[in-house]
């Protein structure tokens, strides 16, 4: 019998997630622990495998749709067990069909790749999406097989140049699609032509009752502009149903005005003039969780900049020893470790508000979380009890976390107990910004862009490497002066490195 699979809870407190991909089709035949889906929760991206070995017998959804915690999303045939609604009974004429069936199965089986699974990260799977085309039909060029954005890319302009060459079929669904398009604007225009607005009137003087004058009022409507519904010795006289009817004909035409700009076609040029993008998933849980901070913690800003010549040198000097091991020595790992020794110092920073028991908890453990800019928005990976690792580990680490970010393959574990955070928008370009603090903790340091630039010293202006620092705090915790020895803190840590051997 065939056997419902509903979308389990993937995380702490999901109630919906995104159908992203599915990693098989309806007859595949899938072995219990093998994904199924990915599936993008307000957090992350996350593989759903199957609880069964069987066939698959029904997709309920498709990609894109969102689907509650609960709700059935796939059904399959389980091994061992008949599916009733295979007909037992077969006549000549259902056992054709079901040969041909089970060829047309056969020949798609065949098309798709030989291990029934495709092998591509969700970027490259939205990308699929985007340019319409079948990761199944598609060779990877990258690591074991793995499909590459460049991969999805030259199907998808292989496709179009074959759609080009021939395809009559395609030719009548554009054509369909231009008259569907014609035949809208057409209503829209005929609409907006029904609905043109009444000339106002533009009296000085009108003679109304005190009814009239009240109806007018609360429509929002002028009594000078509504046309006389008739002429009296003293002047022009309005009607109560006169102003009702001038009201509904400019409502009217406001809201075909309306319909035509949202049309695109209100100059009469074709062409999408909005376009309108989902707000859910990570983007939506990033607005969510930027509001509740923003408007529960009071932030305050305090801004420094730290003249780093010597940490300068001494990456320099420590790169190419790191190249030697294998790894990418950039300066975050330096300001991590820096960073870490304050929070030692000043342990509000590391620390977060428990409103309901009205208490401080400070935090004698280091997770730093980094902030990430990745296709779906901002992710923050946490590096763990940063105090007991060396500068390499957190290189690496960091490293690793970025990637995972970046190609949503993280985990949520990976991206949460963060207890400070660092954004390094200078990365893109900048010097100063105000961070909003990744609620409940209590602070976060924004980093400027690391370059040479001009600075006072002993009464001349020399050039230095300096490196902008923004800290944001929760006024309720920490106060001004604490946030400017934390920083005064961090700065000689940075512009004397030797200092974090000590770390």
């Amino acid at each position: 019998m065939p056997t419902e699979f509903k979308l389990p809870d993937v995380g702490e407190g999901v109630a919906e997630g995104e159908i992203v991909a599915w990693l098989v089709s309806e007859g595949d035949t899938v072995e219990e622990d093998q994904p199924v889906a990915e599936v993008e929760t307000d957090k992350a991206v996350v593989e759903v495998p199957s609880p069964y070995d069987g066939t698959v017998k029904e997709l309920h959804y498709e990609e894109g749709d969102v689907v509650p915690v609960g709700d059935v999303i796939v059904t399959f045939n389980v091994e061992g067990e008949d599916d009733l609604d295979a007909a037992p009974e077969r006549d000549e004429t259902s056992a054709a069909d079901a040969d041909a069936d089970t060829e047309t199965a056969d020949a798609a089986s065949a098309a798709s790749s030989g291990s029934g699974r495709t092998f591509a990260p969700p970027s490259v799977r939205r990308l699929a999406r985007e340019r319409d085309v079948d990761l199944s039909t598609v060779s990877g060029s990258g690591p074991s097989g793995r499909i590459t954005e460049g991969d999805v890319r030259a199907a998808a302009e292989s496709g179009e140049e074959s759609a080009e060459a021939s395809a009559p079929k395609s030719a009548v669904t554009k054509v369909s699609e231009e008259d569907e398009k014609s035949a809208a604007s057409a209503a829209t225009n005929e609409k907006a032509a029904s609905a043109e607005p009444v000339e106002a009137a533009g009296r000085e003087k009108t003679l109304a009752a005190p009814a009239t004058r009240r109806v007018a009022e609360e429509l929002g409507v002028s009594l000078d502009d509504v046309p006389a519904s008739e002429e009296r010795e003293d002047g022009a006289f309005v009607s109560e149903a006169a102003v009702r009817e001038y009201a509904e004909a400019q409502q009217a035409a406001q809201a075909a005005d309306t319909a035509e700009v949202r049309s695109g076609d209100a100059d009469g040029e074709s062409g999408e003039r909005e376009e309108r993008v989902p707000y859910r998933g990570v983007r939506r849980t990033i607005g969510k969780q930027m509001a509740e901070s923003k408007y529960t913690a009071p932030h305050v800003t305090h801004h420094d900049t730290a003249v780093v010549d010597a940490l300068a040198d001494v990456r320099e000097e420590l790169k190419p020893v790191a190249e030697e091991r294998g790894f990418r020595l950039t300066y975050m790992p330096f300001i991590v470790k820096a960073v870490v020794a304050g929070l030692k110092q000043h342990p509000y920073l590391n620390s977060q508000l428990d409103e309901e028991n009205e208490e401080i908890v400070l935090k004698n453990y280091y997770n730093i979380g980094i902030a990430v800019a990745t296709d779906a928005g901002l992710m923050v990976p946490v590096i763990k009890n940063v105090d007991e690792k060396s500068i390499p580990d957190i290189a690496a680490e960091m490293r690793d976390l970025i990637e995972k970010a970046r190609d949503r393959s993280i985990s949520r574990e990976e991206m949460q107990g963060g207890t400070f955070t660092l954004t390094n928008f200078g990365a893109i370009g900048g010097e100063y910004a105000t961070p909003i603090i990744n609620y409940p903790e209590t602070a976060i340091l924004g980093l400027g862009a690391l370059e040479e630039r001009p600075v006072a010293e002993d009464g001349d202006v020399v050039a230095k490497e300096t490196l902008p620092l923004s800290l944001s705090i929760d006024h309720r915790v920490i106060d001004g002066a604490v946030a400017a020895e934390f920083a005064n803190t961090v700065q000689e840590y940075l512009e004397n490195p030797s200092m974090l051997l000590l770390e």
